[in-house]
């Protein structure tokens, strides 16, 4: 099984919201009252489409490609196994920070066949980006990650919680006492 590098990132600070070009105010030009019904949903259904980027019709949308990832806990390890055929350990990336698993990358496959009076070449491409949240109690300097077969598998070790859940009494007519 060859290895595959994994990163550890550290948390940026959140950026203040970014507002989108053309969203700006004011929203609505000239008199509500006086405003044509029709052409009011007009500009807000543009509006939404430059704030969410929808493509105009007769554009086709970008091909996603989603690897199939499974998750489970095993011996006091966190595994990650995502099934990405076709692919080399040099496609893909993974990450990890305080919150989450980071799988990305991009395949490539081309294909090109040639038989008597036809040339045929087909290219096809696609990135994926998968984030599986983690679990508290995850060890994430000791994350590791082997590649074989197209199978990727991502291993974190996991410390258990050695506190057993128990019920908390409630009294009537009295404040919380701190138990001693």
């Amino acid at each position: 099984m060859s290895e595959v590098k994994v990163t550890k990132e550290t948390m940026k600070p959140k950026e203040a919201l970014v507002r989108k070009p053309g969203f700006e105010l004011p929203l609505f030009r000239g008199s509500l009252f006086t405003m044509n019904p029709f052409a009011l949903m007009r500009r807000f259904t543009e509006d939404m489409d430059r704030t969410f980027g929808t493509f105009p019709t007769g554009w086709e949308e970008p091909e996603v490609w989603k690897p199939t990832v499974e998750v489970k806990i095993v011996n006091g390890l966190l595994v990650v196994s995502a099934e990405l055929p076709g692919l080399k350990k040099e496609d893909v990336k993974v990450k990890v920070t305080d919150e989450s698993l980071i799988l990305e990358g991009e395949r490539k496959l081309e294909k090109e066949e040639e038989r008597e009076g036809y040339y045929r070449s087909e290219r096809s491409y696609g990135r994926f980006y998968r984030e599986i949240p983690l679990p508290e109690g995850v060890i994430l300097d000791k994350a590791s990650a082997g590649f074989t077969n197209g199978l990727l598998e991502v291993y974190i070790p996991i410390t258990e919680n050695k506190q057993k859940p128990r019920e908390v009494p409630v009294y009537e007519g009295e404040k919380a006492k701190i138990a001693g």
